[in-house]
């Protein structure tokens, strides 16, 4: 039941801050007096700063600011004048760990705020300057620099040695409801209090913007809570968590059986030969291969060759780096191939598809200094194996820390023996985490109706997030929304070459900030977007074609120019 008004301000004499400024806003636009607002002053009062349980849209026990800092950097450019909050999210649950987030306050304020979106099973608090695939020419700061406001948080718990891996706060469930996509909700309202009491008005527009978890965590917001946003940026998204973890738990268990696991060298023998058969397929021999469904369509580890010799070896064993074992190119076929539900689960999702794994980055040798973070994402240096080291493949440890914590919550459990696709006594609680974890909503009609814009990227070459599950993601909103409809408000692109947030081959940039900005304030939709390599060939650059069409190269001029590439449709 609501309480009266005057219970409320009674109750919490910040409510009548909020609505004595709300006033004085409405006589400022009506020719009263305007509001000042002073960064210095304002920064004064925000250590003190409190956010009462009931002006947060779901349960918790109310927030506090623990610490304020004025961001410095130890070299090289200062960020502009601004002041950071730290603030904790109390649960509701006494067990729980508490939300903890960061608030980035700028003193020329744009009057907008953007919400950064983390990674894996999150756990850290993300950086606050940048952003997913940010330009590089816009520097260390480009939301500082365009006066954002920012904030982000670490969903709801800390993470320990294993980083973005660590699963262990799975045994709470007050915890896996704020993973799942309750903490969004708690850190955007408490966010939204404290940047009205700062600069004394609300945020004109509100955007968000993440990539594989908060990719998901993109696509939540705009599916749960419409109301709240304006735009979104959804980077590579892990949107069908539960129905991905899953099918890691089927490329664990088929990497894991006896020598089905490939050295660094022969998976980068592995991806040469992709590459040799595949790479002219978009008519530019550039080590980027942009015609993908031909390659998956035309490309057999079996019988491909590279220089001239079988990428098989001819005993069909592990003969050494220079081929790839049966049992490897089995598992391989895996990797390409769809994990199919014996049932619906119980988000409704039936399969989980396979990834293009044919001349994308498993994890090689190579100097590129994104190397290591490439290999990380991808199949890192060991084996599956339970319990998963840290070594092992991302998606393993993934599979392996869910299935100790969020499934069986035993952490003495053997992950390898849970067969994803028959779980048994299981199945009742993976059926509940898929209705928790996968965001599959594809009726956006609230959001669009509030005239609120979509933009979604994805690269080709993704071997922890599946790039044919962001496909189809779209083609069901377009089912569901018809196409004419998702046209006024959404678009998606794939950048070839590029893998799960770095890739040595083509390391994607693209100010979809600026894009998405100019669409909801401006009603100017994205044309003409361009994406730029940092690494592979840096500053060389593509067009980013509307999916399901792909760049090809037109014959003549510049390889390294978008303007030499034509959107061309399967």
């Amino acid at each position: 039941m609501t309480q009266p008004l005057a219970t409320r301000v009674a109750q919490h004499p910040r409510t009548l801050w909020l609505l004595t400024t709300g006033a004085a806003l409405v006589l400022s636009a009506c020719g009263g007096s305007s509001h000042h607002f002073s960064f210095e002053e304002s920064s004064k009062t925000l250590a003190t700063q409190q956010v009462a349980s009931d002006l947060i849209g779901l349960p918790t026990k109310g927030a506090a600011v623990t610490s304020v800092e004025t961001p410095t950097a130890a070299s090289g450019p200062q960020p502009p004048t601004s002041i950071r909050a730290n603030i904790a999210i109390a649960p509701v649950d006494t067990s729980a760990p508490a939300i903890k987030m960061g608030l980035l306050l700028p003193k020329e304020w744009n009057g907008k705020v953007v919400m950064i979106g983390g990674g894996g099973y999150n756990g850290t608090i993300p950086s606050l300057y940048s952003y997913s695939a940010a330009p590089a020419s816009q520097g260390a700061y480009p939301l500082l620099d365009q006066g954002y406001a920012v904030f982000a948080s670490d969903s709801g718990h800390q993470a320990g040695a294993a980083g973005s891996r660590d699963g262990s706060f799975g045994t709470n469930d007050e915890a896996v409801a704020n993973f799942s996509g309750a903490a969004l909700k708690k850190v955007s309202d408490v966010a939204d209090v404290l940047v009205t009491r700062f600069y004394g008005r609300k945020p004109g527009k509100r955007y968000f913007i993440g990539g594989s978890t908060g990719g998901r965590e993109a696509l939540a917001v705009a599916q749960k809570w419409p109301a709240d946003w304006d735009g979104v940026v959804s980077w590579y998204p892990a949107w069908n968590a539960a129905s991905l973890d899953l099918q890691f738990g089927r490329l664990s268990r088929a990497f894991a059986q006896p020598g089905a696991y490939p050295s660094l060298a022969q998976r980068k023998l592995l991806r040469q030969a992709a590459l040799a058969q595949c790479d002219g397929l978009d008519g530019a021999a550039d080590g980027v291969i942009s015609n993908v469904a031909a390659c998956n369509a035309q490309f057999d580890p079996a019988t491909a060759q590279i220089n001239g010799q079988p990428l098989r070896c001819a005993s069909g064993g592990n003969e050494g780096d220079q081929c790839l074992s049966d049992a490897m190119i089995a598992a391989l076929n895996a990797y390409n191939t769809p994990i199919t539900f014996s049932s619906p689960l119980g988000s409704g999702e039936t399969q989980y598809p396979g990834f293009n794994v044919w001349g994308s980055e498993l994890g090689e040798t190579g100097t590129s200094p994104l190397q290591p973070t490439v290999n990380l994402l991808a199949m890192n240096t060991t084996a599956p194996a339970s319990p998963a080291p840290l070594t092992a493949p991302y998606w393993a440890v993934f599979w392996d820390q869910w299935v100790r914590y969020f499934v069986t919550r035993d952490a003495n459990f053997d992950s390898l023996s849970l067969d994803p696709q028959n779980p048994g006594l299981w199945t009742d609680r993976i059926q509940a985490l898929t209705k928790m974890q996968d965001i599959n909503s594809t009726d956006l009609s609230a959001f669009h109706k509030r005239g609120g814009k979509l933009l979604m990227a994805h690269g080709t070459a993704d071997v922890l997030v599946s790039t044919r599950a962001t496909a189809q993601y779209w083609e069901r909103l377009q089912q569901t929304m018809g196409t004419a409809t998702v046209r006024e408000f959404a678009r998606y692109y794939e950048v070839p070459g590029y893998g799960h947030a770095a890739s040595t081959a083509f390391n994607a940039n693209w100010d979809s900030l600026k894009a998405l900005d100019q669409w909801v304030s401006n009603g100017t939709a994205p044309t003409a977007q361009v994406v730029t390599d940092t690494a592979g060939v840096p500053g060389r650059t593509r067009p980013l074609c509307d999916y399901p069409s792909w760049p090809r190269y037109g014959g003549t001029g510049d390889v390294n120019k978008a303007e030499s590439f034509g959107c061309v449709a399967p």
